[in-house]
């Protein structure tokens, strides 16, 4: 038996708010949330939602046609392992989808991976200053500090929080920051250094 007929569970991170540890002007220490338990649902392609297969909705996700009207968001990227061990989603990401080892008894397990997902249809929160996704990126919104930390917030104001701080440049250390930026954020990948301002 192959991936296509695991079942998968996932834990959509909609709204996801990154917990982010910083203080004004310092580098800041990041956080990922762990991944989700689960065993896969029947899917269609060769590999359980594989870059480009779409999932359903709900805590159960099995693998649907992207033309389905059950599917819900398509699979930007798909890699094994846990987020924490592997490549960073796509800054487009609204959600990551955490994909169980297990399989059936008797049957070869499907091992365990995590998929990068984007919504079929809005919204995305995963799109910059919308407020949610996994990652934190240029044009994000956050508010705080807060005992040392800031949490994401949308920009236009519709979040549960005011924003404070706008991440308008991405760069590779804190020194190419402009002199004007108000708080340091840990973004990660090439350029980890976020750098905000009032708002």
């Amino acid at each position: 038996m192959d991936e296509r007929h695991a079942v998968a569970v996932w834990r959509a991170l909609l709204p996801v708010v990154a917990a982010l540890s910083l203080t004004a002007c310092q580098q800041p220490a990041g956080g990922t949330p762990g991944p989700a338990a689960g065993t896969p649902p029947p899917g269609h392609g060769a590999v359980f939602l594989g870059a480009g297969d779409c999932g359903s909705r709900g805590e159960t996700v099995g693998e649907v046609p992207c033309g389905s009207e059950k599917a819900a968001a398509r699979v930007l990227e798909r890699h094994a392992g846990a987020p924490s061990d592997g490549p960073a989603c796509p800054p487009t990401t609204d959600f990551v989808l955490h994909i169980s080892e297990g399989g059936p008894p008797g049957k070869a397990a499907v091992p365990r991976a995590y998929a990068c997902m984007r919504n079929l249809e809005s919204p995305h929160p995963g799109d910059p200053g919308q407020g949610g996704g996994p990652l934190t990126v240029v044009g994000d919104c956050v508010h705080g500090p807060r005992g040392g930390e800031v949490r994401e917030t949308a920009c236009d104001g519709s979040g549960e929080r005011p924003p404070g701080f706008e991440i308008r440049s991405a760069v590779a250390r804190r020194a190419l920051c402009p002199e004007t930026t108000d708080l340091f954020v840990q973004l990660g990948g090439e350029r980890p250094v976020g750098c905000a301002h009032r708002v």
